[in-house]
């Protein structure tokens, strides 16, 4: 379906007030594939739930809205297996799996976005991500009219990575997502405020609960103050860099990766940056997550930018660090380098 309505502040979570040609409301696969075919060569932009997109400008073109429905779920000895259309609600569906005695998904609550955007950045919080519990992800390729089912394997999955944003980040639409989740249900308690009271998390539902609880309590709601929940990657860096920094911060954030590499947390860099609830021209960092760059409401797509551009840069003024952005940047025709618009 067409919509006459072409405003793009409904449809993205920071609120920007952009614009497009056309938007599409796709809730069948050809509906996306008419829609590919109608756009003849100018821009065409999928959306799921706009959570983790930074329109730069307007849009001069299509923006074709996710909307494919429908879960269904099978069973082995093992293992739940669940097939979840992508354009699902993420929430909803971790919610669902809860509700429905599945766990594996528990950690992963109130991450905002579709199903079908999960794979796209390899999701992950509170010590779990997509990739550990992915089973295959289906896509449709919009030039050939057919479908293609990648396993795990297939989808390189890295940290906010996945082949999605590289080999079929064009003209290819995901459509389904698999899931395995294994029976036998282990929690995963790695990361330090579930840590911290894991004896009081005795069940999938009550860990759920608790990182709602965690998220409510650090993340601003977008429908109150536009963002896009964590802007930046945490970097990953040399094990003699993290070295450095321990000497004057013994109490650093740091997450082993390897034998050479450790990840450290960029809303730690950024509050030791002295930026924690930090504005200038409508845009902010928040004063609960530094992590989290927020419109104050009216600001400009040029105002995030540049609070994007001054937290970056202030960060590798003091630790010799670039942050780099884990949001996607839209611009006019599509997508953009966001380490080169900050540059």
């Amino acid at each position: 379906m067409t919509c006459s309505q072409t405003s793009l502040k409904p449809l993205n979570t920071f609120g920007l007030s952009v614009s497009a040609k056309s938007i599409v409301y796709a809730s069948d696969t050809e509906t996306l594939i008419d829609s590919w075919q109608d756009h003849q060569g100018k821009p065409w932009l999928l959306m799921g739930g706009g959570s983790n997109m930074l329109f730069l400008d307007d849009f001069d073109g299509t923006v074709v809205i996710n909307q494919l429905k429908g879960i269904s779920v099978e069973q082995t000895q093992d293992n739940w297996l669940i097939h979840c259309a992508a354009g699902e609600n993420w929430h909803d569906f971790v919610q669902f799996t809860i509700k429905e005695d599945m766990p594996g998904l528990e950690n992963l609550a109130l991450i905002p976005g579709t199903v079908g955007s999960a794979p796209i950045q390899n999701i992950g919080a509170y010590g779990v991500e997509l990739k550990d519990v992915c089973d295959y992800v289906d896509i449709l390729d919009l030039t050939q009219n057919k479908l293609v089912r990648l396993t795990h394997t297939e989808c390189l999955f890295g940290y906010r990575e996945s082949i999605f944003k590289h080999r079929y980040q064009h003209g290819y639409v995901i459509t389904a997502v698999g899931f395995r989740l294994p029976k036998c249900w282990q929690p995963n308690f790695s990361y330090g405020p579930l840590k911290a009271v894991k004896e009081t998390l005795t069940t999938p539902k009550s860990i759920f609960d608790k990182v709602c609880e965690i998220r409510r309590s650090k993340l601003p709601d977008p429908a109150k103050m536009g963002n896009a929940g964590s802007f930046f990657k945490n970097p990953i860096i040399s094990t003699q860099a993290a070295e450095a920094i321990k000497q004057h911060y013994p109490d650093a954030p740091f997450y082993p990766q390897n034998s050479d590499q450790v990840k450290i947390a960029a809303g730690w860099l950024i509050e030791q940056a002295g930026l924690k609830g930090y504005q200038a021209h409508g845009a902010g960092v928040h004063p609960q997550q530094a992590l989290v760059l927020v419109n104050l409401g009216e600001a400009q797509p040029a105002d995030v930018v540049s609070m994007a551009k001054h937290v970056r840069d202030t960060v590798h003024q003091k630790f010799s660090i670039w942050l780099e952005p884990e949001v996607r940047f839209i611009g006019t025709k599509g997508e953009v380098n966001a380490v080169d618009t900050l540059s």
